[in-house]
């Protein structure tokens, strides 16, 4: 075990699924299959073993969140405010983390009938790309100066004080934010902010995402596993774009396999791989619980910080 894990609790597939009782599955395989991202895996025994537990787990931390919130306001003598629970997942582009957020979405939103849940993703602080451009960053968006933090955080702070708040779109099949578009986000009872960015902020060293969540999920794997599903990914992507001209993958297909096979590899190494080991995979401690895929995407091993 490395240092970075010494304060984490290594719990296999087996141990973590026996830590929840069986209930009823509150989605079906159709629903199930619609949530997925097109390159990922999941079943409904992936819910059933760790999803579900996890789900109960985040649960566990809300109740006690909120009794902390009530105990405080009696010690301050003030009413106590109700805050969203703010969910931060992070992991390696490619490595499954919308999957993993839409399904946690459905699974707190149908276990407490009563709560909302909301999803954001931090794609959507990206700066438009004439932006980057501009900045000579076009090719390392992504990055974390690629990112407009400063909308980002205060999104987080109006978020967390209970305020709606609008907040732009990010598109992959255009590669850009969508002028005009916004997303409506609600102070709902549960907020999940998925993005490789979200336990960050090299721009300040004084305040970092993480301060505002309630519980973070880092999606890990190996990073040979990592780039083969973003290979395969990107070649899906081509095959979506065919007859859509206003895709930024459209230009793709009209290139021989072979150079779109060597362009993808080499978007991997240059940005993909060297954002992964300088700026995310070095974030990974400080999430609650990192869940970790094996080559067919299943999780076997959960680690859940002491």
């Amino acid at each position: 075990m490395t240092n970075e894990f010494l304060h984490f609790e290594k719990i296999s597939r087996q141990t973590w699924q026996s830590l929840h009782r069986k209930t009823t599955l509150p989605l079906t395989e159709e629903e199930l299959e619609s949530i997925k991202s097109f390159n990922d895996q999941i079943s409904l025994q992936d819910v059933t073993d760790v999803y579900l537990p996890l789900a109960h787990l985040i649960q566990i931390y809300k109740r006690t969140k909120d009794d902390l919130a009530f105990s405080k306001g009696i010690f301050l003598q003030r009413e106590s405010k109700s805050q969203p629970f703010i969910i931060g997942v992070s992991g390696s582009v490619a490595v499954g983390k919308s999957t993993t957020s839409r399904l946690l979405q459905i699974l707190l939103s149908r276990t407490l009938t009563d709560a909302t849940v909301e999803l954001v993703t931090t794609d959507g602080f990206l700066y438009p790309n004439q932006t980057l451009i501009e900045q000579g960053i076009l090719n390392r968006k992504g990055f974390p100066e690629s990112y407009d933090m400063e909308a980002l955080l205060n999104f987080l702070d109006r978020i967390k004080n209970g305020q709606d708040v609008d907040i732009p779109v990010y598109s992959h099949e255009v590669y850009d934010i969508v002028p005009e578009e916004k997303q409506s986000v609600k102070a709902a009872d549960f907020v999940i902010v998925e993005g490789i960015n979200v336990f960050q902020n090299p721009q300040n060293e004084r305040l970092y995402i993480t301060d505002f969540f309630d519980f973070s999920i880092y999606v890990d794997a190996a990073v040979d596993d990592i780039e083969s599903w973003y290979l395969d990914r990107f070649l899906k992507m081509l095959s979506l774009a065919q007859n859509d001209p206003d895709s930024y993958y459209y230009r793709f297909t009209q290139m021989p396999i072979g150079e779109v096979e060597s362009f993808a590899h080499q978007v991997w190494t240059s940005i993909n791989l060297t954002n992964l080991q300088n700026y995310i995979e070095p974030t990974r401690n400080r999430a609650e619980v990192i869940l970790h895929k094996t080559k067919n995407h299943e999780i076997d091993e959960i680690y859940l910080k002491k």
